[in-house]
């Protein structure tokens, strides 16, 4: 052999090795495996909280969609209740023998109750003839010319507008004065 080779040993790939067994090695996989284990009940708890707040996401959420529901439900019956009275007296005069004054002065009375139950849900009319026209409660469907009444003056409502507090939930439909003696802004 050569002196380069005689510093090198060669090694037979069939030859039989025995394993060289580091005890710093045993000890380093006995780590690996607590640690392993360590983290595998890390992870088993935290998908196990996942799980957890995802049943918790889910019941809010349908609690919140009943309590919406509910609270809608609510809403309703508050506001359809005061109704129900005025549709008995409907029915009411719909079954009397009465005269043309008696209908009209039940009809009167079913109008009142009506108008008191809309008052109970902060509706109210707009104000209408005799008021200056305004286009953001009023709806002009035509005019008349006439030099008694101011230009813009609403002189005839053809059908009642609404609003609830200071929501517009429709326009008054009016007849305005055109007066052509007096200038338009």
């Amino acid at each position: 052999m050569t002196e380069e080779m005689a510093g090198r040993e060669i090694l037979d790939p069939e030859a039989e090795v025995s394993p060289v067994i580091d005890p710093s090695h045993e000890i380093e996989a006995g780590a690996g495996t607590t640690e392993l284990e360590q983290l595998k009940g890390e992870r088993n708890q935290l998908l196990d909280r996942l799980a957890r707040l995802q049943a918790e996401f889910d019941n809010a959420r349908k609690r919140e969609a009943k309590e919406r529901a509910d609270t809608r439900d609510y809403a309703v019956s508050n506001t359809v209740e005061p109704f129900l009275s005025v549709m008995d007296n409907f029915q009411l005069a719909l079954k009397a023998n009465g005269t043309a004054e008696q209908l009209r002065a039940g009809v009167e009375l079913i109008l009142k109750q009506m108008e008191d139950a809309l008052k109970g849900l902060n509706v109210a009319p707009v104000e209408a003839v005799g008021a200056q026209f305004d286009p953001r409660v009023h709806e002009a469907l035509g005019s008349i010319e006439t030099k008694e009444f101011p230009d813009h003056q609403v002189l005839e409502e053809i059908r009642r507008g609404y609003r609830i507090r200071d929501k517009l939930l429709r326009p008054a439909l009016v007849r305005i004065a055109v007066n052509p003696g007096q200038v338009s802004d």
